[in-house]
């Protein structure tokens, strides 16, 4: 199985009230992003690695690759105006690879979830490969449902997996369109529903940083893992 595995860390950070993009923020030793290329590459050999960025960034994602994962086979690629561009520019990146035949499966990954571990990132990968599309999911406890939900909702997390040249043929589609997708999944769901797409259960600490207090949740995760990542 040859896999790419796009990591994204072009977003502004607003929410989380610093000046810096939250993923360089440095999180028990090494900064956000460095986590989550770290777990993302552990698991799997001579795949394709693409880091997606805001171009004002590239010195210091130069500089933090340089110092933290040196050993890692790192693509920059600049983002675009919104998630779903920024995904196109990757999957515009990797194009001839995959149009070659060269590339399997894509996962596609929030640079800023870097509790996401390597086995998550191993296991959606594969079941992607065989089934056409794989997404992380936690069940939403029944406290933060109302009335009128379902108790089957879940909360979608990354990376979200799908089968290489399918998932470029819909964001080829979707450029065609305008269409803009709030994540993975609902570019695919719009262009191919009938690609099967397997929700695996994860780990409710995968969290995204968003917030301060999210740091803190991070940091008492790796805590508990003994930094074992």
């Amino acid at each position: 199985m040859r896999t790419a595995l796009v990591v994204l860390a072009a977003g502004s950070g607003t929410r989380f009230g610093d000046a810096v993009n939250k993923v360089w923020l440095p999180l028990s030793g090494r900064r956000i992003i460095s986590r989550s290329l770290l777990n993302a590459a552990k698991n799997f050999k001579n795949c394709r690695l693409v880091l997606v960025i805001d171009p004002k960034d590239e010195a210091l994602a130069q500089e933090v690759i340089a110092r933290e994962v040196p050993k890692l086979d790192i693509e920059i690629v600049y983002g675009g105006l919104t998630r779903h561009g920024s995904e196109f520019n990757a999957l515009q990146h990797l194009s001839p690879a995959i149009k070659n035949g060269e590339i399997d499966v894509i996962l596609i990954h929030d640079g800023a979830r870097p509790l996401a571990t390597p086995a998550l990132f191993e296991t959606i990968a594969a079941t992607a490969n065989k089934h056409g599309g794989a997404i992380p999911t936690v069940k939403v406890s029944s406290f933060e449902l109302d009335q009128h939900q379902s108790e089957n909702v879940v909360r979608v997390q990354t990376p979200q997996g799908y089968q290489a040249q399918p998932l470029l043929e819909a964001y080829e589609l979707a450029e065609r369109d305008g269409f803009t997708g709030t994540d993975t999944g609902a570019c695919m769901e719009k262009y191919f529903p009938n690609i099967k797409t397997i929700a695996i259960p994860a780990d409710p600490s995968n969290v995204k940083i968003t917030y301060p207090q999210d740091l803190v949740i991070a940091e008492h995760v790796l805590q508990k893992r003994g930094y074992r990542d």
